[in-house]
């Protein structure tokens, strides 16, 4: 229960509403934002004790051992320096939700495959469970329990989960509802954590309200410089992450289209970007071309976004942000094609290496690395399609999950005969003729790319769709390589290197 110090009555100015002591956390779920944020939570906040439940025994066992269920980058060290002590893993969410003064929902919020917004609108079902599994677990007596949405929600989805705790509400209980969106980086979430570049809190503008605002505050205040606290509107605050997810995305898009027109007129996206991001205004994050943005959010979150729009009857806002999507999946259909087409325009029956699977570096679960939306999927799909046999590698990713990504439930038997997964880059190599990068793994820019080159069938072509790699070192060895955003002069390597695509387009009449 929250211990409230001189806690005045709602109909009293707000100014003599004091400070509530959070002693406390319950998070429900145990994700990729819950587990996380709250691991940080309980490193930072000796004093509190922070309680993540999940309904999945087995995700739970996961976080009680030494192999997480998700790997970030110091996560692990933060586990083990706070499990046992003020930090707990539990299936056992009623006492968990008894007992806490805070009460993190951090459950899925996929987008739906049905019904009204298929395709688009975000599935809160399991928002709603969670709302009332609070509402039917907090006993009569408890006082105020502040209820906080993680996930990334509609605009709006505070007040459901309001009118949800408040149309069940037991004697002397009462809860303010408050949007305390992530904005986690895969690969970098406890860096994120640590040092955020902000963290938005949003709730009602009420004492009771702006007390429960403080409240949260001062648990991220114990780390978090409190200039970077910014408190607003509940409403605001849910169509901040939207729109911050929305704003990324739409830059990786803009210089994605950049690149298209860069290789048809021999620019270098690269180049391009230095100068554009050279402008304050512009700033150079987010400019790096690529064969496009994958994970569980940018996408996810703009066709939210293009859905509220739709809804909201802003037909030409929703256009807008759905361009956005249909760039993207433009930009991976173009790589695929490309491959394809310095093949000789056919890939049947050729072997292609795919290195990386995962949507970017350092993400995943130990049981299966983070493929969500990867480009890996959609490449691998086009290549399949054509009859091309994969060779795929990733550090991260099990052959369970490939299976699943790319598996055709119709045509079981083409994964069975095309595809095969393998533990070392080295052996996923041999006699391929060719090699597609399509995640920014380290590890790939130290292979012996001079090793892989005499181990595969010639014309050996190498496709970079991550700009990692060293273009020239790679062509001097013998490779044909292709990258995004260039057209790349073949002419220092080998003879038998030295491939012209005859898909290049012809030079625009109107320039000379």
């Amino acid at each position: 229960m929250v211990k409230n110090e001189e806690l005045s009555p709602s109909t009293q100015d707000s100014n003599q509403v004091k400070k509530m002591t959070i002693s406390k956390i319950c998070c429900l779920g145990a994700g990729y934002v819950g587990g996380p944020t709250c691991c940080i939570i309980a490193q930072q906040c000796p004093d509190i004790q922070v309680t993540v439940v999940d309904k999945s025994a087995e995700r739970i066992a996961a976080w009680n051992s030494k192999e997480l269920p998700i790997y970030e980058p110091g996560l692990a060290e933060v586990v083990e320096q706070c499990r046992g002590k003020n930090l707990i893993f539990s299936t056992d969410i009623e006492s968990a939700i008894k007992s806490a003064d805070i009460i993190f929902i951090c459950v899925n919020t996929p987008t739906k495959t049905f019904g009204m917004g298929c395709g688009k609108a975000a599935d809160l079902k399991y928002v709603e469970l969670a709302a009332r599994m609070i509402a039917e677990t907090v006993e009569e007596g408890s006082g105020m329990k502040i209820v906080v949405e993680k996930s990334t929600v509609p605009v709006r989805a505070a007040e459901s989960i309001g009118n949800i705790l408040k149309h069940n509400v037991k004697q002397n209980v009462s809860y303010q509802i408050l949007s305390n969106p992530e904005f986690l980086a895969e690969g970098t979430a406890v860096k994120d954590l640590l040092s955020p570049d902000r963290v938005l809190i949003g709730g009602e503008e009420t004492a009771e309200g702006q007390m429960a605002v403080d409240a949260l505050a001062s648990v991220y205040k114990q780390w978090v410089p409190e200039e970077r606290i910014i408190t607003m509107n509940t409403w605001s605050s849910e169509l901040s992450k939207l729109a911050a997810n929305a704003f990324l995305a739409q830059r990786i898009s803009s210089i994605n289209s950049i690149s298209a027109v860069c290789e048809a007129t021999g620019a270098d996206v690269s180049e391009v970007a230095r100068a554009i991001g050279r402008d304050t205004r512009i700033g150079p994050k987010f400019l790096q071309a690529s064969v496009g943005f994958g994970g569980s959010c940018f996408q996810k979150d703009i066709l939210n976004l293009v859905y509220i729009s739709e809804c909201l009857n802003l037909p030409e806002v929703a256009e807008y942000w759905n361009q956005v999507v249909s760039f993207n999946t433009f930009q991976r259909s173009r790589f695929a094609r490309k491959v394809v087409e310095s093949l000789f325009n056919t890939v049947t029956d050729k072997k292609i290496c795919i290195l990386g699977f995962a949507f970017k570096k350092n993400t995943g679960r130990v049981a299966k690395g983070d493929t969500r939306e990867s480009a890996a999927i959609y490449v691998s799909k086009h290549l399949l399609e054509e009859g091309a046999h994969l060779s795929i590698y990733d550090p991260k990713v099990s052959a369970s999950q490939v299976k699943f990504d790319l598996e055709d439930p119709d045509k079981p038997e083409q994964f069975k005969r095309l595809v095969t997964c393998h533990k070392d880059p080295y052996e996923a190599a041999e006699k391929a003729h060719a090699l597609v990068i399509c995640t920014d793994w380290d590890e790939f820019v130290t292979l012996d790319y001079k090793r892989i080159f005499d181990g595969m069938a010639k014309p050996a072509f190498l496709f970079d769709g991550r700009k990692m790699l060293d273009h020239q070192k790679l062509m001097k060895m013998g490779f044909h390589v292709e990258t995004i955003g260039t057209r790349l002069s073949q002419s220092s390597g080998p003879a038998d290197a030295r491939v012209e695509s005859p898909f290049l387009p012809a030079p625009c009449p109107h320039i000379n």
